[in-house]
């Protein structure tokens, strides 16, 4: 296993700059969760707010997750990433609204990739099939917003030492497309 590097987040532009796809990270801070639904709602609510990002979401990392209700003294059961493609539909602007990374698992599209070059963000992703595990990073849990899409919801958590890979740098380059 590669050493990790430790990041606080927020990430600041400053540190994103320093990563290149393929390095193994561990996330510290406050990260928010959200999924299709909720990716729709904040878009409308971006609308009504005339463009800016609401809910103190500027700088911030999304995590692409649904996470299960609260087990063994933990906030969360399990916490995984979704197929973060789902998600590139609003991707482009919440970059360019000023979210610094996101974190979920798979491929991104051509326009995610020109985004994060575009504006300085990461892509990071997490590792499918270890929810459980994941779980055990996450520290808290408090619901921002849309509450009434259960775990679809927009929430905050705090996550200490949460393993993720860069997938996408600021450079566009991709995990994915990298040559073995």
């Amino acid at each position: 296993m590669p050493d990790a590097k430790p990041l606080a987040l927020p990430l600041s532009r400053d540190v994103a700059k320093t990563l290149q796809a393929g390095d193994f990270c561990l996330l510290t801070g406050p990260m928010y969760t959200l999924r299709d639904a909720g990716h729709a709602r904040l878009l409308a609510d971006m609308d009504a707010c005339g463009g800016s990002l609401p809910y103190d979401l500027s700088g911030q990392t999304i995590f692409y997750a649904g996470p299960t209700p609260s087990a063994a003294g933990r906030p969360f059961g399990a916490v995984g990433p979704t197929t973060s493609s789902r998600m590139d539909f609003a991707t482009p602007r919440l970059l360019d609204a000023g979210i610094a990374a996101t974190v979920g698992k798979g491929y991104r599209s051509a326009a995610v990739h020109e985004a994060c070059m575009r504006t300085g963000s990461v892509y990071f992703v997490a590792c499918g099939g270890a929810a459980a595990l994941l779980a055990k990073a996450v520290a808290s849990s408090k619901v921002i917003a849309y509450d009434d899409l259960g775990t679809e919801a927009l929430r905050r958590i705090d996550v200490v030492d949460f393993p993720v890979f860069v997938g996408i740098d600021v450079a566009g380059r991709d995990v994915y497309a990298l040559d073995s």
